[in-house]
């Protein structure tokens, strides 16, 4: 049986997505056990804008995801945020380029996260509102997408730690007699592959590994071997097609 599309969007927001697939092609999804489905926490590495971009554009599942609260509170705040934060502290450009970059970048932006229906994240008391909303959302049938991984050093192949706020919204929504599963992924970009572990759920996780903080550093693990692994993979095949190029010159 063929599996049903799920048409994210009002239409001008597809009609978007459409015309951005110039820039951002469909990676190959792996899911290397149970495939999620509804209801579920997706931890992923950031990999810049390609990784969000790859699963709200070519994932075939209800997704919601957590971002910034800066980027979802119009275009100035947006304009701000992206260029010094974004452009300039993660991903190390020149704060002039990035400023310049962003008077055009920023508004395109800003119509995008309007289809994108993001979940914003704050660093204060109005983080509950964020766990609230993405409780809605769970019981919904939507999945969570977050990237909790700590970039102030920049967007690394290794990732250095992940934010915890994931696991407090686990613990909600135990609470509320919801027993959230959570896939940990990881995109290679250069490899154009989306990896997927199988679903464990938070009962389980908290259970064997005891802490929040083991919780934590486990998944941690799990989503920097999960990178390591593919780009093993990927190195592989091009060390395999080189060897092919040379048997046919030589």
């Amino acid at each position: 049986m063929q599996k049903k599309i799920v048409k994210k969007g009002k239409g001008w927001f597809r009609a978007l997505k459409q015309i951005m697939r110039i820039r951002y092609k469909r990676p190959e999804f792996k899911f290397l056990g149970e495939e999620f489905d509804k209801g579920c926490i997706i931890l992923s590495n950031h990999e810049g804008t390609d990784a969000p971009m790859s699963l709200e554009m070519y994932l075939d599942k209800n997704l919601r995801f957590w971002g910034a609260y800066e980027m979802n509170s119009g275009l100035v705040k947006m304009y701000k945020y992206q260029s010094r934060v974004y452009f300039h502290e993660k991903k190390h450009w020149n704060l002039f380029l990035a400023r310049l970059f962003c008077l055009i970048a920023s508004p395109l932006t800003n119509l995008f996260y309007k289809g994108l229906n993001l979940i914003s994240t704050y660093k204060d008391a109005g983080f509950y509102k964020t766990v609230r909303e993405s409780f809605e959302a769970i019981s919904k049938g939507e999945n969570i997408v977050i990237f909790p991984e700590d970039s102030e050093e920049g967007y690394l192949n290794e990732l250095k730690g992940f934010f915890g706020g994931f696991v407090v919204l686990a613990e909600y929504c135990a609470k509320k007699g919801v027993d959230v599963p959570i896939v940990v992924s990881y995109f290679v970009k250069e490899a154009g592959v989306y990896a997927f572990d199988s679903p464990v759920k938070y009962s389980e996780l908290i259970e064997r590994y005891k802490t929040k903080d083991e919780v934590i550093k486990v998944l941690l693990l799990r989503c920097n071997e999960l990178g390591k692994t593919e780009r093993q993979s990927n190195k592989k095949d091009l060390d395999n097609n080189d060897q092919k190029e040379l048997k046919k010159v030589v």
